[in-house]
């Protein structure tokens, strides 16, 4: 029997499994580097381990010094969590051959299933639909392979998440795709052998969790809909599948449970598939661990996974036969990550001024009021799971305790999922893969209703200036405010990403405001103002106490929470979401002009690649570097033509958001 156990991995899974193994009475040991001494995880287990050093590599990657951990301390097993070393067949022999028990498939079952071109040899010998793919053994130049058409997927063979893989659209783009996933996957698995297989542009992403145990039994616990990504890395996932006809139900349910015979597949895994609009069903791969997404089938089902796969490690028979399994209403979880929607799904760092979560659904998370949210590891803040009897209940729940969440001081992409829960092509349960590219300006930036962007902005200025006057009681306004109440008003600007709103505010009593809301006139050439084209708004403040702000314009009553965040920035939340606005300086200190301009890095991270020397003529997009950070490549690229003046960074520099990459000298004749 298990009586201590290892949790190899950090965050919120670490704290998942921590939750379980203490409700079963077995003893838990931690890991945790330099920079996550104070990480909830750490605090989720009854005794951890540190491992020196702040990245990755030096730390949760080190196998060696996390056995060295489990023997220490005389764990009997070890569990890896997701990522890091879940599905490092080595460091799955080392645990047993050190005498440990291993949570998780057969060293055996992971390096077969966790090469997915040997996956794939598998799902075609078990008679699992699936779609022909072209080994990559080297590309020498640009050449496109016999068989590869487009657009294409450049796959990496090992690893998951996301990583190591590149659409590409255009034969001349191939070679490039070839060579950054290569690279990429390489960095994140330590194998880079990539294939490329047919890309679907607007599939379902369906896939199925398969449980085996060591005396040949095998079941299925139902699918889950994960179509909903970006960078193809998944934000929501729901089960049951919504709008799938009973037979490809079934045939994934008998295509996931026979590849798995077919193997003697042990412990937890995931069969993945791609549907089509026609129905085509097509084998994608075998995730040989727990996935992020199981909260969401242990909802409608009842079970709890963490539990079935410490009892099949010890040797225990699986819990249940396939008839006894019943799928019981239905669930949705989606991933709160700290990203820029608005930038293209850019990773964001900072620390955590406040986080909660509204009532009514499971939180698994790794982070706090506090946390800081650094660029070596993932995104992932938490994931929110709701349980209804119906989809519907259970999208409703869900958009209603995301609407009470506050997540400050990082940029989430807490708004968007609450837009993306109300979306008709959601809510009827239509979401391909291609959602969120086709809908990226409905659900990114401030918001997409200009009548929400608008009140959100005005209950931020009011709440700033309602705290300025209760600050000066004595004239009524700050000591550094400046206004005449009826003819020039209190002017302000407020930021949300790249977006400027500037606002004038005329007040009439304390409870009446005409807000001007666009941009302030400006001086024209012949030194009069231009036209005051301002969208003017009559506002009551209706009420405020206590975080709450009610707010009456033109007529239309909201109701937001205001939070004054240790920035100066205030955090506006309310039925559409939440968002950080920050207010603009009047008056700014300028750092002296750099000799020539260029593109700034636009978060912390570790340069990977140099594309350019120091005199080259560069064209409009043109690649200069590339940038790593969160374990994704970022691509900086040239805003324009010109020489290059400088390359003031070299493959391995660490490199901080603002810093000047590459200097550009702009060429007035156009980079010639």
């Amino acid at each position: 029997m298990i009586e201590r156990l290892l949790i190899a991995n950090r965050g919120e899974i670490a704290v998942r499994i921590a939750r379980t193994a203490k409700r079963l009475g077995i003893e838990t040991v931690g890991v945790f580097s330099d920079s996550d001494r104070d990480a909830v995880h750490v605090g989720a287990v009854d005794l951890a381990v540190s491992l020196p050093g702040t990245s990755p590599s030096d730390t949760y990657l080190r196998s060696d010094l996390v056995l060295r951990a489990a023997l220490d301390h005389e764990c009997d097993a070890v569990h890896p969590g997701y990522g890091f070393l879940a599905e490092n067949a080595e460091f799955a022999r080392s645990v047993i051959e050190a005498g440990l028990i291993w949570v998780g498939p057969t060293p055996e079952q992971i390096e077969l299933l966790g090469d997915k071109l040997a996956a794939k040899r598998a799902a075609l010998e078990a008679g699992v639909p699936t779609t022909p793919v072209v080994e990559l053994s080297g590309l020498a130049g640009g050449e496109v392979p016999d068989g590869v058409t487009f657009p294409a997927l450049v796959k990496a063979a090992a690893g998951g998440g996301g990583r190591g893989m590149r659409v590409v659209r255009r034969p001349e783009e191939f070679a490039d795709a070839v060579r950054s996933a290569t690279r990429e996957a390489a960095a994140a698995f330590g194998d880079g052998t990539v294939f490329v297989e047919p890309y679907l542009e607007a599939g379902r992403h369906v896939e199925v969790q398969i449980f085996g145990d060591a005396h040949g039994a095998v079941v299925h616990l139902g699918e889950r809909d994960c179509s909903i990504q970006r960078r193809n890395q998944k934000i929501v996932e729901e089960s049951p599948a919504p709008n799938l006809s009973d037979g490809v139900r079934s045939a994934l349910h008998d295509g996931a449970v026979a590849l798995a015979r077919h193997v003697g597949y042990q412990n937890a895994g995931t069969v993945e598939f791609l549907v089509g609009a026609d129905d085509t069903i097509t084998f994608l791969e075998v995730n040989t661990r727990l996935q992020v997404e199981h909260p969401v089938t242990e909802a409608v089902t009842g079970f709890d996974l963490v539990e079935w796969q410490l009892a099949v490690a010890d040797g225990q028979p699986l819990p249940v036969t396939q008839d006894q399994i019943e799928v019981g209403g239905h669930a949705i979880e989606v991933r709160l990550v700290a990203e820029d929607p608005g930038s293209g799904w850019l990773p964001a760092v900072g620390t955590l001024e406040r986080f909660s979560v509204g009532d009514g659904v499971r939180v698994d998370s790794g982070v706090r009021s506090g946390s800081v949210v650094s660029s070596d590891y993932d995104s992932l803040l938490a994931k929110i799971v709701a349980h209804g009897r119906s989809r519907d209940e259970a999208r409703r729940r869900l958009r209603v305790a995301l609407q009470r969440s506050v997540a400050a001081g990082v940029t989430t992409n807490l708004s968007t999922l609450v837009r993306l829960l109300a979306h008709p092509e959601f809510v009827g349960g239509q979401a391909t893969t291609a959602f969120l590219g086709t809908h990226h300006d409905d659900l990114s930036g401030p918001g997409a209703d200009p009548e929400d962007v608008t009140a959100s902005v005005v209950a931020a200025a009011l709440h700033s200036a309602i705290a300025h006057r209760r600050a000066d009681r004595h004239w009524g306004f700050a000591p550094t405010g400046w206004r005449n109440l009826r003819t020039r008003g209190e002017r302000s600007a407020w930021r949300v990403g790249d977006r400027t709103i500037e606002l004038e505010e005329r007040w009439i009593d304390d409870e009446f405001v005409t807000v001007l809301v666009g941009e302030w006139p400006r001086p024209t050439a012949d030194g009069s103002l231009a036209p005051d084209e301002r969208a003017i708004h009559e506002v009551r403040h209706a009420h405020d106490s206590s975080g709450e702000l009610a707010i009456e314009i033109d007529g239309v009553r909201r109701a937001f929470r205001i939070e004054q965040l240790g920035s100066g920035d205030v955090l506006v939340s309310g039925s559409n979401g939440s968002t950080v606005w920050s207010p603009v300086p009047r008056f700014v200190d300028h750092d002296a002009a750099e000799t020539g301009g260029g593109p700034v890095c636009p978060l912390p991270g570790t340069v990977i690649a140099v594309a350019v020397d120091a005199g080259q003529t560069v064209v409009e997009g043109e690649l200069l570097m590339v940038v790593e950070a969160m374990k994704m490549e970022h691509k900086i690229v040239a805003g324009g033509p010109g020489v290059v003046g400088e390359v003031r960074y070299s493959v391995g520099d660490r490199v901080d958001a603002g810093d000047l990459l590459v200097t550009i000298v702009a060429s007035a004749a156009g980079g010639e």
